[in-house]
């Protein structure tokens, strides 16, 4: 007599994640912790910023002295002062969208495996999509919707993201809907709710991650972009990407006033990248996986 087959998700070979692993707790912690905490800086920067961000304190690209660590800026504003004021509205723009993709995503892309010939028009319409230039894309919603600001800016990176996610999703999960165990599932009447979260969901955790931080970072680079093209963030707000455009004419004269937000930027996309690979499970070797 067997014993019967277990219940419940499968996983993809059993991969092992870092969390779980008492060798990996390690690495985990010192490839998550920069992003954590260069995410909570910006999100309590605004309540550590030493001057008003709206307020001249030196004369125009002023270069660092006493009472401005940084300088001022092209109005003579504290530069510490906004960068630190500068990230909040970024992130909350850039977690927006990365959720936001990420979720349609992952519903379209497993609708699809599940369902090929739904699948196909899904697909279909995600390569038609494609095919519109990204930046003309996010300035004809930009402009279309002139009052809308970070939000149009948010809303077009999302409508423009959600196809190329959507092909990832499809092309991930389309191996996992066609084992034996999903297929055994459905052969038993199991509804498409069922296979998608309790069989094809927990086994796509790795691409998910990683997608989710790539789209974070896409969201921060479609957001500083907007910026240059004068979407978007608009004067006088703080932001990392708006400071960029508004002081470049004065570089040479305080090369802080762009060069610090360059570098926030920059270390919030690779710290964060960082933490979604580190989150995500092991994938099996070939050895490990017969």
């Amino acid at each position: 007599m067997t014993a019967p087959a277990p219940t419940g998700p499968r996983t993809e070979g059993g991969p092992v994640s870092p969390a779980r692993n008492p060798g990996g707790r390690k690495r985990l912690v010192l490839r998550a912790a920069p992003a954590a905490l260069l995410v909570l800086l910006a999100l309590t920067g605004p309540l550590l910023a030493p001057r008003a961000t709206d307020a001249p304190l030196t004369f125009p690209y002023a270069p660092p002295e006493e009472g401005a660590a940084l300088g001022g800026d092209v109005l003579g504003r504290d530069v510490l002062s906004r960068v630190l004021a500068g990230g909040a509205p970024l992130i909350a723009t850039a977690l927006a969208i990365a959720v936001t993709v990420t979720a349609a995503a992952t519903f379209l892309g497993i609708v699809a495996a599940l369902r090929p010939a739904l699948g196909r028009w899904i697909e279909r319409t995600a390569d038609l999509a494609i095919l519109l230039p990204a930046v003309l894309g996010i300035m004809l919603i930009a402009l279309a919707w002139p009052g809308g600001g970070r939000l149009a800016i948010g809303a077009a990176a999302t409508v423009l993201g959600i196809p190329y996610a959507v092909r990832i999703v499809a092309a991930a999960a389309a191996p996992i809907a066609a084992t034996g165990y999903v297929e055994a599932a459905a052969a038993g009447g199991e509804g498409l709710w069922h296979l998608a979260l309790r069989e094809v969901l927990p086994n796509l955790r790795a691409t998910l991650l990683a997608l989710f931080g790539l789209r974070f970072v896409e969201g921060v680079y479609v957001v500083s972009v907007a910026a240059f093209l004068q979407l978007g963030p608009q004067p006088p707000e703080a932001d990392w990407a708006l400071m960029i455009r508004e002081n470049a004419a004065g570089i040479t004269l305080n090369p802080w006033a762009v060069a610090a937000p360059c570098l926030a930027i920059g270390l919030l996309a690779i710290t964060v990248n960082l933490a979604a690979e580190t989150l995500a499970p092991a994938r099996p070797t070939p050895e490990t996986s017969l």
